[in-house]
């Protein structure tokens, strides 16, 4: 079991940097996008939408006709689509309308000390001495990596944006590591794509959101190609691909995990801009990413300190079957809808 349990947690952390590596490369991929005159509103619409056309299949096929299990899991997919989806992005780009990228980065990005935060009140599980310095360390990285020392303006319109933000990006994170309502990964990704892409669609029809759009080809790394290619790559590999491995890594590593090694996230963002964009990172921003790699780090080793109370609300399982590969070989991020339940060793923070 404990050789299981550690295959688990190997897995689950290539599953978390697979998921932060792919949701960094939107903005190297978006960012020639905008300057050719779409809009971010646009941008991210076309995402989701691609994103749910690809996983819904795989969610279909792992959901093995259980339609009752996805009628009980409905309110956790309107949730997951509605705040973790569709409201994590609106209110993001809702954010740097009004104020610059990096302290609006950093403001979501604060999602891992919520989610600590959150596990600690509701669920007891008071985070150790090396978890909160993990967490200081990793922050820290956070601001270098950013580069804020340089310093930025902040408004306060954008920064409850940004705060907005953070909380979608918690409930991912909190959501994602949720195994009570027995819905496979796959289908919760595929679950919350559609209800995201459809809520982000309606803020478009009713204006709430700016939609424009360019034929423009656009330049990576000096190569040019038409703007369709390079929304596929946003829907298959930003959406479909990083929101199916980053419910893979949550249910196996547990929100409080998973959700900073998604910091690393911010750092991927920088490499692939200074590959894809030539925008070459500074010296400082090297810095803050071994901060984070050390923050992470700490957070891991601590998390085997963590003080578990007693949870107000207990596991439960609703036609919750072993799962397999079979359904989704081959498709997107192989394994998601797999072996997530066949160790059954009791993970507290994969129970918010």
């Amino acid at each position: 079991m404990t050789t299981l349990t550690r295959d688990r947690s190997r897995v689950g952390l290539l599953f978390a940097l697979t998921s932060a590596v792919t949701f960094a490369l939107s903005g190297a991929l978006a960012r020639p996008l905008l300057d050719s005159g779409w809009t971010a509103g646009s941008i991210v619409l076309l995402r989701i939408a691609i994103g749910a056309v690809a996983v819904l299949p795989f969610g279909l096929v792992a959901l093995r006709g259980r339609w009752g299990l996805l009628r009980r899991a409905a309110p956790t997919v309107l949730l997951y689509g509605g705040l973790a989806v569709a409201g994590a992005q609106y209110c993001y780009f809702s954010a740097v309308r009004t104020m610059e990228v990096g302290p609006a980065l950093l403001i979501e990005y604060t999602a891992p000390a919520a989610v600590v935060v959150w596990m600690w009140l509701v669920h007891g599980q008071r985070p150790g001495r090396l978890t909160v310095a993990g967490a200081l360390v990793a922050a820290l990285g956070l601001v270098l990596v950013l580069d804020l020392f340089a310093g930025a303006d902040v408004d306060l319109r954008g920064a409850a944006w940004a705060l907005a933000a953070m909380v979608g990006a918690a409930t991912y994170f909190v959501i994602s590591a949720d195994e009570r309502s027995g819905i496979p990964p796959i289908t919760l990704a595929a679950g919350g794509l559609v209800v995201g892409g459809v809520l982000l669609g309606l803020l478009g029809l009713v204006g709430l959101m700016p939609m424009a759009s360019s034929s423009a080809d656009v330049a990576y790394a000096g190569v040019e190609v038409a703007p369709w290619v390079a929304l596929l790559l946003l829907g298959l590999v930003t959406a479909a691909l990083a929101y199916a491995s980053g419910i893979a890594a949550s249910r196996r590593l547990g929100s409080r995990l998973a959700s900073f090694v998604a910091l690393s996230e911010v750092v991927a963002a920088v490499v692939w801009a200074w590959l894809l964009l030539d925008q070459l990172p500074a010296p400082v921003q090297f810095l803050g990413g071994a901060l984070i790699l050390a923050g992470v780090i700490g957070v891991k080793i601590g998390e085997r300190s963590v003080v578990v109370g007693t949870d107000p609300l207990p596991v439960t399982s609703v036609d919750h079957e072993p799962e397999t590969v079979d359904g989704v070989a081959g498709g997107v991020a192989g394994g998601v809808a797999g072996d997530d339940v066949l160790v059954q060793q009791p993970d507290p923070a994969a129970t918010s």
